[in-house]
């Protein structure tokens, strides 16, 4: 038996928990009318749906003993779901003795606490979920930090004067609620109070990275940020360009904490890889705006590679999914810096690798296809990274005398070296790649011994 690591050991009373929540996925989507006129907007399909809300249930352990999915014509403002649905589910949740219902959709805390006595279970949304499975996979402090404002922001919008147990009147000091302060008050007050708390820390963090930036800026090293829908190979790609050993799972959000590892490029160049969140149709804007400090690294990147699972039925539509996240973000769609990477060749039989090729791959603006599993298209990739990288980059021949360890050092320090010869006589030969910000400083220094190509 292989020994648990402290990660596991300590989550082992979750997972318990979890295994032994009976759980029943319900996904309420629109009619075929509806989804055509959606389906234009860019949709998903809702067998996809539906399978991906599984795929979500599955990601923190739980117990999956039903699921049914739903066409809807109208949402009901009370249940969501119409009158006789709401009963033939809580039969359902009756007979299989089901303790948690999953809606695949957002709730309004009014339509959770009704489906909630209906269904004598409890009832989480899809927003709800997502939180869960990110509590579940933060690690470090900041991770951490970052899902609690989230699930508290989410908290604080469920706390409606409906729920009796909130009702009651508290009289008291100052310090634990003004005379005649209910308790919700209280908690939205308490709530609040953490929230501006954790906010003044993930600050910190926010002028932490920056600082960390700016002394990576003084390292010749560019930055190249892997970005892509949940499960769409990115850290078994990060895996195998870094030879790292982040956790790469076929399961959703199995990244959550960012990485960086140094990436060798074939040249003889280097840069920096960083892996981060995936992105999931529906991301809930209060975690775009507690990750945003993690996901600024995006925006610094040189590179963003945008990975794609292209044997996923739904392809197309999680590309848009992630456009608009990044969109949000204030990367534009089409970017220069972009490079699309089709993952997942592996999973293609020779006929679908017919139709998605057809003569149309390898152009400088075209989608390169890799299998990050067996490594097919790995080289080309890093072809295309140092390729783009070098996009308005001088390259330039450096001799310098053997003695001068002091100016070749400088070079290491601030440029990247692409190649490096020792003549006889002593000297070295450099070819060096100089970014625009750092041209006149070489100049000035190295000008009598250089030559542009």
């Amino acid at each position: 038996m292989s020994k648990l690591t402290l990660s596991d050991r300590l989550r082992e009373p979750e997972i318990t928990a979890a295994l032994g929540t009976r759980t029943l996925v319900v996904g309420p989507y629109p009619s075929v009318h509806r989804l055509r006129t959606d389906r234009a907007g860019g949709a998903r399909s809702p067998e996809a749906r539906f399978e991906e809300a599984c795929g979500l249930a599955r990601a923190i352990d739980l117990n999956l003993v039903a699921s049914e999915r739903v066409t809807l014509n109208v949402i009901r403002p009370a249940t969501y779901l119409g009158k006789g649905k709401v009963e033939e589910i809580a039969a359902l949740v009756e007979a299989e003795k089901v303790d948690l219902v999953v809606m695949d959709c957002a709730l309004s805390p009014v339509q959770q606490r009704n489906l909630e006595k209906a269904f004598k279970a409890k009832v989480i949304d899809r927003t709800g979920l997502i939180l869960e499975i990110f509590g579940r996979r933060a690690r470090t402090s900041e991770g951490v930090l970052q899902v609690e404002l989230a699930h508290l922001a989410y908290q604080k919008s469920r706390l409606v004067r409906s729920w009796t147990h909130l009702e009651r009147q508290r009289g008291g000091f100052g310090f634990l609620g003004g005379p005649g302060e209910t308790q919700i008050e209280t908690d939205r007050r308490l709530i609040q109070e953490r929230m501006i708390r954790i906010e003044r820390d993930l600050e910190g963090v926010k002028k932490t990275r920056a600082l960390h930036r700016a002394s990576r800026s003084e390292v010749p090293y560019p930055i190249v940020a892997l970005v892509g829908y949940t499960n769409a190979g990115k850290s078994t790609l990060f895996n195998r360009l870094t030879e790292a050993q982040v956790i790469a799972a076929d399961m959703l959000f199995a990244t959550l904490d960012p990485t960086m590892r140094l990436l060798k490029l074939p040249h003889g160049g280097a840069a920096i890889l960083s892996d981060t969140v995936g992105f999931i149709s529906d991301l809930p804007t209060m975690l775009i705006s507690a990750f945003r400090a993690t996901l600024e690294e995006v925006l610094a990147a040189d590179v963003i590679l945008h990975v794609r699972d292209i044997s996923h039925e739904d392809s197309e539509a999680q590309s848009r999914d992630v456009e608009a996240i990044l969109g949000e973000l204030g990367v534009a769609v089409g970017a220069e810096r972009i490079i699309e990477v089709w993952n997942k060749l592996d999973k293609l039989d020779a006929e679908q690798r017919a139709a998605l090729f057809d003569g149309s791959e390898g152009g400088a603006s075209q989608p390169l296809a890799v299998s990050a599993l067996s490594g097919e298209g790995i080289d080309r990739l890093l072809e295309a990274i140092e390729a783009r990288l070098a996009h308005g980059r001088s390259l330039i021949d450096v001799e310098l005398e053997g003695a001068d360890g002091q100016g070749l050092h400088w070079l290491y320090e601030n440029t990247e070296v692409m190649g490096r010869e020792n003549s006889d006589d002593g000297r070295v030969h450099l070819k060096i790649r100089v970014a625009p910000d750092k041209l006149a400083r070489v100049t000035r220094r190295f000008g009598g011994a250089m030559a542009a190509q």
